[in-house]
């Protein structure tokens, strides 16, 4: 579409979110014009750092789109794309004698900055979408939109926002929440007093940065009344953000694949960088491990590529019944007056460096380990800090820099073929390898466990570590290790509740609810090192336990400094219970008790005044200190005074005194608050620097936990300890079992035990053979599955196993290869 301005539309290249009734001549004039726009680009072979995402509900490319265009969201134009009138109060329009209201156009500005989210206005007790962003919110949420002056509009709740946003995240939205920033009493005393309210976006939210107070329902449930609870969409275990980049050398005809993931809930980071053939089997197995709800891109990625995450994509969210939608956006990463796109590797890590420079602290051990990382993962890291910068998250435990290649290697078919993760039914865990060994009790520690199972060991130190763990966990009568196992259960999430404090967007309430825990955790510990030192064998179990404790002292210091009752309500201005170390907020809060002084020593005067002496203020719809009048009495009332409510009895009045200290006293409250506000955000700091200590100790507890659930899989009938042998190639079983079928089966006996016989100086191959239906997948693919457990470091099905350590698992399934999805 062209106004007349000569410029082009937005709707061209991204969603316009706000939108009016327009005439019909205009709407078929854009309809032709849009047939005759189009676009095309071009792969290309060079490193490109302007990052897309992937998408599964709209298409950017015109028809015929290229395999992957389904993923890509429209709401993430190019630069160069110039604003319509729609979004553009400024630009001449035919349509120019209708009048934005100031709400309107103060929401047409904060549009211009943030086309690509779904913006939630705070108005008063509500918050308010407009345009296209309310018929959007109105078919997620299922609530009604009708026009208001010039735009649709609908709106929610308040107390219903963590709710909302969630609901509409889930369905791979990007919303921005924009808050009022003044208050009514400070903005009556400025000079702006007649203007609009100020109003900025505080937070934005897609499905890998769901971290902050307004979307997190850990102190929020239990104010939901009814069912209403199930609403609540529920955090995914994991919420990786992945971003890819390719780098194709001619020389070596060979492309390099850049991968890094973060998971801003946690503060976790994984990163590789490998060779791939045209199958993309290398990449398709670390997106599977992964399994990340929000992925970026280069804008010229390979057509291999694309098929691969399309399907990948297509696979997760048609086979699970709540949406699951990879996130994504047109991103221009590095656009500026002076980057121009680039189309050299090197080029791209000089740039891509400069941004970490300038994140990390200069002479950092982050910062040298980022220089000495390979060039496509570098090229992923720095976009990927541009990305979480927008979100207020790029304070994230970056620092901390972990690799994804350690452990057995199991490659993407074979997690799909073993049903490791996911069965291959309907996508769910239930039959998999994972919900066998998946006892857990803590989020954190059902995290760890999938990682796990991803990732067998292949140190036999470490693996014995584990068993033996797990054996004194089984065999053990001591109440030790059942008061530790009680220790984990209703426990909240502390790995996201301590990361959502380090990024200082933790409420009152989860702050007490995360502190609380850590804190009770170690008292209850420290009181048990007696019995752990004395009674526990495991070296793994007593390292961990014994380290906690000591880790976990901090948490004590935080907590003593709060008053409970405000922070499980979340009153700042009360919350510190020592006002001492926060001089600001103690000289406030004199003044504001000197005001109160006042007005309580001026009934003195009133009831001379009226002549009652037993007179005293109420308090009325939020409206204190007033002077309540019989009807009858009314006349012995002063002139000056004045009546702010009345009824059929009594009349409610306020003295010139009161109404000049009362209108202090509102201002000195709201200071206060913003005092409380700022004081808060610096207590949020100081917890931060603990945050590393804290995190170690959470780790420990989630070990703690993993191994535990290792021990209930070991309670089941028939397992034993498998012998692990450090320079013996061999696999002997004996009276081996499927684990899940075996599970699944339950008591009914029916799955008949085998055995194998494997040696690396021996017989090396089984060829099995028999009737359809008769079990040899399953025989083939409880071997396997054996192997795995063991080398996690579980119990095994089996009345006897003595196994060597394997590199890897490699299946090919040609029933499954002849029929493609």
């Amino acid at each position: 579409m062209t106004g007349d301005n000569g410029q082009r539309s937005d709707h061209t290249q991204q969603q316009t979110i706000l939108t009016r009734v327009q005439l019909k001549e205009e709407e078929d004039e854009e309809e032709e014009e849009e047939e005759e726009e189009g676009f095309s680009e071009k792969g290309s072979s060079k490193q490109v750092v302007y990052l897309v995402s992937l998408h599964v509900i709209h298409s950017w490319y015109p028809p015929p789109p290229p395999p992957f265009s389904q993923f890509v969201n429209p709401g993430g134009g190019k630069k160069g794309a110039e604003a319509s009138p729609l979004t553009d109060s400024s630009a001449p329009s035919r349509r120019a004698k209708s009048v934005y209201t100031p709400l309107e156009q103060q929401v047409i500005q904060l549009k211009q900055k943030h086309k690509d989210a779904l913006l939630a206005v705070e108005c008063g007790y509500k918050y308010r979408f407009f345009g296209d962003d309310a018929e959007i919110a109105a078919k997620e949420l299922n609530i009604v939109c009708h026009l208001d002056h010039n735009f649709m509009t609908c709106s929610i709740p308040t107390h219903r926002l963590f709710v909302h946003v969630r609901r509409l995240v889930s369905h791979g939205h990007k919303v921005g929440v924009v808050k009022q920033t003044e208050t009514s009493a400070i903005k009556a005393s400025g000079a702006n007093r007649n203007a609009l309210f100020t109003r900025e976006l505080t937070a934005l939210y897609t499905k890998s940065t769901l971290v902050g107070e307004d979307v997190n329902p850990v102190c929020r449930l239990g104010d939901v009344e009814g069912g209403a609870c199930a609403d609540v969409v529920s955090d995914p275990p994991d919420s990786f953000l992945l971003c890819i980049s390719e780098t194709w050398d001619k020389l070596k005809k060979q492309l390099t694949v850049g991968l890094v993931a973060v998971q801003p809930s946690t503060g976790d980071i994984l990163l590789d960088c490998f060779p791939d053939g045209s199958s993309r089997s290398e990449l398709e197995t670390r997106v599977l491990k992964i399994n990340p709800v929000e992925i970026l891109v280069p804008s010229d990625l390979s057509e291999p590529t694309q098929r691969l995450l399309q399907s990948i994509t297509n696979a997760r969210y048609s086979t699970v019944r709540h949406s699951d939608r990879c996130r994504a956006s047109l991103m221009p990463v590095f656009e500026t007056a002076v980057l121009k796109p680039m189309s050299d590797v090197t080029e791209c890590v000089c740039v891509c460096v400069c941004v970490c420079v300038c994140f990390f602290s200069p002479g950092s051990h982050s910062l040298s380990a980022v220089v000495s990382l390979d060039s496509p993962v570098i090229c992923c890291l720095g976009p990927l800090i541009q990305y979480l910068q927008e979100f207020n998250l790029d304070s994230s435990s970056l620092r901390r820099l972990s690799c994804e290649s350690e452990g057995m290697t199991l490659s993407a078919a074979t997690l799909r073929n073993l049903e490791i993760l996911s069965n291959q039914t309907d996508g769910a865990v239930k039959g998999s390898l994972l919900w066998v060994l998946d006892h857990t009790r803590t989020p954190f520690g059902r995290r760890l466990m999938r990682k796990w199972v991803s990732q067998p060991l292949m140190d036999p130190r470490s693996i014995c570590d584990r068993q033996d763990a797990v054996q004194e966990t089984l065999e053990s009568h001591s109440l030790t290790l059942n008061s530790i196992r009680s220790l984990l259960c209703h426990l909240p999430d502390l790995e996201r509740g301590i990361c959502s404090i380090y990024h200082k967007k933790s409420s009152t309430q989860e702050f007490y609810l995360i502190c609380s825990s850590l804190s009770h955790l170690a008292v209850e510990l420290e009181a048990l090192l007696p019995a752990i030192q004395s009674q526990i064998r495991s070296v793994l179990l007593r390292r961990l336990l014994l380290d906690t404790p000591h880790l976990l002292a901090p948490a004590h210091n935080f907590l003593k400094v709060l008053n409970e009752k405000a922070a499980k309500s979340g009153n700042k201005s009360e919350l510190f219970s020592d006002l001492s170390g926060f001089p600001a907020l103690q000289e406030r809060t004199e003044q504001i008790q000197t005001v109160l002084s006042a007005i309580r020593d001026h009934r003195k005067e009133i009831r001379l005044t009226l002549k009652a002496p037993a007179l005293d203020y109420t308090t009325v719809s939020g409206q204190e200190f007033l002077i309540e009048v019989k009807n009858s009495l009314s006349s012995v009332v002063p002139s000056d005074w004045v009546k702010i409510s009345s009824t059929k009895t009594v009349g409610r009045y306020h003295s010139p005194f009161l109404v000049d200290q009362y209108k202090k006293l509102q201002q000195l409250r709201e200071q206060l608050h913003v005092d409380s506000q700022r004081e808060w955000t610096g207590f949020l700091d100081q917890f931060g620097e603990q945050y590393h200590t804290m995190k170690r100790a959470i780790s420990h507890l989630a070990t703690v936990d993993c191994l535990f659930s290792l021990a209930e899989v070991a309670k089941q009938g028939d397992y034993c300890r498998p012998t692990v042998c450090e320079n013996e190639l061999q696999i002997w079983i004996r009276d081996g079992r499927h684990p899940s079928i075996d599970l699944l089966m339950g008591e009914q006996n029916q799955y008949v035990p085998n055995h194998t016989e494997l040696q690396g100086d021996g017989r090396r191959t089984m060829i099995i053979t028999g009737p359809n239906m008769g079990g040899k997948s399953s025989y083939i693919r409880q071997v396997a599955l054996i192997c795995v457990m063991a080398q996690v470091g579980s119990y095994v099905p089996a009345s006897e196993a003595r196994l060597g350590i394997l590199d890897g698992i490699y299946t090919r399934y040609e029933d499954m290869n002849m029929f493609p999805n």
